[in-house]
């Protein structure tokens, strides 16, 4: 919608009213705010929630601090009603005006990560609750004997009153019009319970302790600081920042505490962890939870009600008007680079608010990230050492299999080692976990007589063959089709034939090799959802699967006490490409994969199929001198300037009409002003260039630390217009290549 249709048709304020001149910015696709006459009699603050007409309908937005423009008062629409709602803090609206400015994403745009939906602003309808009423009609069944029963304590509403007694609606409903029940309102979205911060943690290492104590210091001292927690895997990191939680709560009680996890298979678990520690369930947020369920997540942060939050990268947006303490659980992770959308790093972002609202920012990490490792040796973070396993544990002991002396037999996809190695430890009565960080049966699907590959339509991606399923799916797109019988390309029949291995082909082999074992795969396609997931993982960790098949859902946060071996069956697979980190990726995934192992009282051990045994990056795993090997990723991309010794950000074009793709990349490239301690590089095609129908170039600009990147790419986009068929994207300090 563009500004000329917003302003359409303005309601007149009344004749001789003065009425208050504010901005109203909406969750929408918009640079600014716009100006509008506040109600008569109404002078609402900035962050204030409202409903006011944007072209054809009514939205809800938010006030905006700043000077309204001088436009006649008649030119103004009128806001039609303030929204029952907490509003939105100044450091809020201030972290929202920042992000903005750094993302190179609309304001508005920012602003719809935050309030999402009309519908968690204003309150629901109350519904409609029942308790016992003290007087028991003359007539008592067995079922209403069970409502009676299920009656106590707070009032609950039919349904739930039902599914405890085991009886229908009609039951409860029966017995309150016999004057058994009161009906009684209830909120759909009851606050959460508060922490019981009189329950005592575990028992620290005095390494723990004394980084518990150094991160209380700063909670203490009210003021900003970003504090690493560096720790190998099973050294106890969540103790050290629950502890942090608590001390957090008890400086300040009504304070709301931020905890950003990576994956959405580690929720349930990691929920279920806070409430041990605090008695009490955390407020969680994710994609996962039902609209009802966010809802109340949302309204329970924006009243302050809500004082733990678990949650994605999208939790940081949520309206907290105390927010005093952020964690970063695997700081290092992807996940937590919005790709979509608005375009932003979460922990990165956390950093920013601590330090404009002022207070600490903690991150853990067993792998930090080479960024988080600059800041650390360069004196911004703090950093807190936990160089032991707790309770004593051993790290494993990880050697190499060189494929190309100890190769797996034809048609197989695990070497003699290996496989001696698992037999072994089913001898044992030990797990093991056999690693490959591909879903399905085979990445690629070619035909035998002619060499076509099967892709998705209008893109350049592979379809993955699923056997279980007998599907072909793209991961990229989300495409699926049934596996056709005969090459579309030359009509052969049975001629599709499966090119490397997945997870689901390494299990074949292993159902086949092990046939006794109790077998389970784990990744997204075959555990779709954190439940499913959980129950895998549960089953894993109680000691009912053998051996577990798994992509990196498995890599990280998960503790499996009978687990001594883990075998990466292809440790090569993050090294190929032309990504900056994918050295640092590989050792950070393969690292948290075979931290899996010798968790408990056994030793572990971890094997990695390698074609490549002389890479840097495997031999620092084998070493175990994470410090040596992150040295000379610095020293790599300081010599080329990248990040975290430089700026980088992609220009990224797409569109459907390639001709129209081409000239605009052209004349954008043309177009790129001189600047000091600036390199342009590109057009040049995407690696996967066709997605979706789409078409895609990038364009990379590679910049000193000290240039204001963003005001040079402002600068530059000003000069040229996109076509309308061509859309433009930013992406500052980009994680993805593809």
């Amino acid at each position: 919608m563009n500004v000329k249709e917003a302003s359409n048709l303005p309601p007149k304020a009344p004749a001789g009213a003065v009425l208050q001149r504010v901005k109203v910015l909406f969750p929408l696709p918009l640079f600014k705010p716009y100006d509008y006459l506040a109600p008569d009699g109404v002078s609402p603050a900035p962050g204030t929630f409202v409903r006011a007409p944007f072209g054809p309908r009514e939205i809800i937005g938010v006030v905006w601090p700043g000077a309204p423009d001088e436009a006649p008062p008649e030119k103004l629409k009128t806001i039609a009603d303030l929204i029952d709602a907490p509003p939105l803090g100044g450091d809020l609206i201030d972290f929202i005006d920042w992000t903005a400015g750094y993302t190179m994403f609309p304001l508005g745009s920012v602003l719809r990560m935050v309030i999402r939906s009309g519908d968690f602003a204003a309150p629901p309808r109350m519904q409609t609750g029942y308790r016992l009423s003290g007087v028991m009609p003359p007539r008592m069944t067995p079922q209403r004997q069970a409502v009676v029963g299920a009656a106590g304590g707070a009032p609950k509403s039919a349904s739930e009153l039902a599914e405890i007694a085991g009886v229908s609606d009609a039951v409860v409903r029966g017995l309150a019009g016999a004057g058994g029940l009161s009906k009684v309102d209830i909120d759909p979205d009851p606050p959460f319970a508060e922490p019981d911060l009189s329950r005592i943690g575990c028992v620290l290492s005095e390494d723990q302790a004394d980084g518990v104590a150094e991160i209380v210091e700063h909670i203490n001292r009210g003021a900003h600081k970003t504090i690493l927690i560096d720790g190998v895997t099973g050294s106890g990191k969540t103790e050290v920042y629950l502890e942090a939680v608590a001390a957090a709560l008890h400086k300040d009680p009504t304070a709301q505490i931020a905890i950003l996890i990576p994956e959405i298979a580690l929720t349930v678990a990691f929920l279920s962890r806070v409430e041990e520690r605090f008695a009490t369930a955390p407020a969680p947020w994710h994609s996962e939870l039902t609209a009802a369920a966010r809802r109340r997540t949302w309204r329970r942060v924006a009243d302050g009600q809500a004082r733990i939050v678990v949650g994605a990268r999208s939790a940081l947006f949520l309206p907290y008007p105390k927010l005093r303490l952020i964690i970063v659980d695997e700081e290092h992770d992807g996940a937590y680079k919005q790709e979509d959308g608005v375009i932003y790093h979460a922990r990165d972002l956390a950093v920013v608010r601590g330090a404009r609202s002022g207070f600490p920012v903690i991150l853990a990490s067993a792998t930090p990230s080479l960024e988080t490792v600059v800041n650390v040796d360069e004196g911004r973070y703090d950093a807190i050492g936990l160089p032991s396993r707790f309770a004593g544990a051993a790290l494993p002991d990880i050697s190499l299999i060189d494929m190309r002396a100890d190769p797996a037999e034809t048609g197989r996809w695990l070497s003699p080692p290996l496989v001696a190695a698992v037999s072994e430890n089913l001898a044992a009565g030990e797990q093991s976990l056999l690693f490959l960080n591909r879903r399905g049966y085979a990445p690629l699907t070619l035909c035998r007589r002619c060499g076509h590959k099967m892709t998705a339509p209008n893109s350049d991606t592979m379809l993955v063959e699923h056997r279980f399923e007998n599907r072909l799916v793209c991961h990229h797109t989300g495409f699926s089709m049934p596996k056709p019988a005969a090459c579309p390309a030359c009509n052969a029949v049975d001629a599709l034939a499966p090119c490397g291995p997945g997870v689901e082909r390494v299990a074949e082999e292993a159902r086949a090799r092990w046939p006794e074992a109790a077998i389970s795969v784990l990744s997204s396609d075959t555990a779709p959802g954190p439940r499913a997931i959980r129950e895998v993982i549960d089953a894993m960790r109680d000691g009912a699967i053998d051996i577990l098949i798994a992509t990196q859902i498995a890599a990280k946060g998960h503790h499996f006490p009978g687990l001594t071996l883990v075998g990466v069956v292809d440790a090569d697979l993050g090294l190929a490409g032309g990504d900056l980190r994918a050295a640092e990726r590989t050792y950070q995934l393969l690292s948290q994969v075979t931290g899996r192992a010798g968790r408990a009282e056994k030793p572990g051990r971890a094997l990695l199929q390698t074609y490549q045994s002389e890479a840097a990056v495997l031999k620092a795993l084998v070493s175990g001198d994470r410090d040596a090997f992150l040295a000379a990723e610095a020293e790599g991309r300081r010599a080329l300037s990248f990040p975290p010794y430089g700026r980088l950000a992609a220009i990224i074009l797409r569109s459907r009409d390639e001709a129209a793709l081409d000239c605009a990349a052209t004349a954008l490239r043309a177009a790129a002003p001189n600047g000091d301690g600036i390199d342009v590089l590109g057009p040049a095609r995407a690696p996967i260039y066709r997605l979706r129908g789409e078409a895609r170039m990038r364009l990379l600009v590679k910049a000193r630390r000290d240039v204001n990147l963003q005001a040079y790419l402002q600068d530059w986009l000003r000069r040229v217009k996109t076509p309308s068929s061509v859309r433009r994207i930013v992406d500052i300090n980009p994680y993805s290549f593809l």
